[in-house]
């Protein structure tokens, strides 16, 4: 794109967002008899179905993460700590690729340096896990009765750890009695699980921190997941040498998946503002909405993000850069662990699992033989549409994240200049800029959608209640569920 079509483009933008929340239905935080965060603040619809009204407000909020070790080298005292628990049995997750490592070498020699430590290995975990491969996984897990897991690999290896875990525990249960509403049952878990060490080998998804676990639901062609706080790994073992194998597509794609969790943390409806409040604390979800604990995560973990991921992408050597997204993973998966994300995930779900039927799109960089988008870049490629159409909900916290891909401060005149109603355009181009400088496909139709495939993305994305009811914008108004806005992101989303 030539940069005279792209500043027009850029100008018409701006034009038409100014007319946008210039419009009743984006009226000021705090009037309008149109305005949804006003209606937000009445009613907001969410997963479960209330039977009854008055519906209460939630008031509360839980911070829940797992301990973290970080430094240079410490995958090496793994084996002393399950020995320190007095592990019986340890199951060892991980998948074909990151078996031949040096981290999990260093994991199963720390394990082999204990005496009287058995264990065994599960080395099959696939790449953007499916029902089958979690069923199979869940299979050998039941099949070896482990004392202990431990999880070495990216959040498809951690993801997979859990959910065995879990269904080693819950030995009759079925897969879908945990996954979340509505798409499976959603039922609470009540029983304590198995002790869970996770050590990450990208700086991406932060899993080690989280009790989220995420499949993709092919029979559906779209992804969900489990999140309940009790997955959570005991322990994070964040190992900056971990990552210094990783090719450079794979460390762009699990950086803009930590970019994406921070903003989308941030910028998620405030725990307050969720309804209903829960008539039992164990209803109370992981995702919460954004909360002051959260927030300073979320924060510090998108600033290093921007800082350092560009300088990833440069040079793959840059240890310092390196290290800072592996803390910035984890600060991140603290983050929207008890915050939540919103339509960047929601829509990545879909246009991850459509790609297996539908476009086929084979990612370069990518050693797995199945048509994959990465899951970050899956995040990314709605990015710059969702924040447009996210701004109006909050201008103050979006012109904050505008600083940062800026980088300049919030008091800076190019940031205080910009009135409300034009924060989202401008934001859409920052989000956009920063995509480009790591070559990131440049919406949908890059990837190989085209407009006929936008019901479908939209389809699938509306099942997403978890991650939906904390977008601002979606389910302001009781009984709304968002096709038309998510519509609209799909269609903004399929080139920029």
């Amino acid at each position: 794109m030539s940069s005279a079509v792209a500043s027009r483009n850029a100008i018409r933008r701006l034009i038409n967002a100014a007319q946008h929340t210039a419009c009743p239905c984006h009226g000021c935080r705090s009037g309008g008899a149109h305005n949804p965060i006003h209606a937000l603040q009445q009613m907001r619809k969410y997963a479960t179905p209330v039977e009854s009204l008055p519906v209460e407000k939630e008031y509360a909020f839980e911070v829940a993460a797992a301990n973290l070790r970080f430094g240079e080298g410490v995958t090496r005292e793994v084996g002393m700590d399950f020995k320190n628990m007095g592990a019986r049995k340890v199951a060892v997750f991980t998948d074909p690729n990151v078996a031949k490592l040096p981290p999990a070498k260093m994991a199963i020699a720390s394990l082999e340096a204990q005496q009287d430590l058995p264990f065994e290995v599960y080395d099959r975990v696939v790449a953007e896990p499916t029902e089958a491969s979690w069923r199979d996984a869940i299979a050998w897990a039941r099949q070896h009765d482990c004392s202990h897991f431990l999880a070495v690999g990216g959040g498809s290896v951690m993801d997979t750890a859990k959910a065995a875990n879990l269904f080693t525990v819950y030995k009759d249960a079925d897969l879908f009695d945990f996954i979340n509403a509505p798409v499976g049952k959603g039922l609470p878990v009540t029983k304590k699980l198995h002790p869970l060490i996770a050590v990450p080998t990208t700086a991406g998804t932060g899993s080690e921190t989280t009790g989220t676990a995420i499949l993709d639901i092919t029979s559906m062609s779209f992804k969900t997941g489990i999140a309940n706080r009790a997955l959570k790994p005991m322990l994070g073992i964040v190992d900056t040498l971990n990552t210094r194998t990783a090719s450079r597509e794979l460390h762009i794609s699990s950086g803009l998946d930590v970019l994406f969790h921070s903003l989308e943390s941030y910028t998620a409806i405030p725990y307050n503002e969720r309804t209903p409040r829960p008539s039992n604390p164990i209803y109370r979800p992981a995702y919460q909405g954004s909360n002051p604990v959260a927030d300073i995560f979320s924060m510090w973990a998108l600033r290093t993000t921007v800082k350092h991921l560009p300088r990833v992408a440069k040079n793959g050597d840059d240890y310092e850069s390196l290290s800072q997204m592996m803390l910035a993973a984890s600060f991140a998966g603290i983050g929207f662990g008890n915050a939540g994300v919103h339509l960047c995930h929601g829509i990545s779900y879909p246009i991850s699992g459509l790609n297996k039927k539908g476009p086929k799109f084979q990612y370069p960089g990518y050693n797995v033989d199945h048509p994959i988008i990465p899951h970050g870049v899956t995040v990314a490629l709605p990015a710059p549409a969702v924040f447009q159409f996210t701004a109006p909900s909050n201008p103050d916290r979006h012109r904050e994240a505008l600083a940062v891909f800026n980088g300049v401060s919030t008091s800076d005149p190019s940031i205080t200049s910009i009135p409300d109603s034009a924060v989202g355009a401008h934001l859409y181009e920052a989000i956009a800029r920063f995509l480009d400088n790591l070559n990131v496909p440049r919406g949908l139709k890059a990837v190989g959608y085209t407009k006929d495939d936008i019901p479908a993305l939209v389809e699938g994305t509306i099942p997403q209640r978890r991650v939906l009811d904390l977008a601002p914008g979606i389910g302001d108004v009781a009984g709304a569920d968002g096709r038309e806005h998510l519509t609209k992101i799909i269609e903004n989303s399929m080139e920029y």
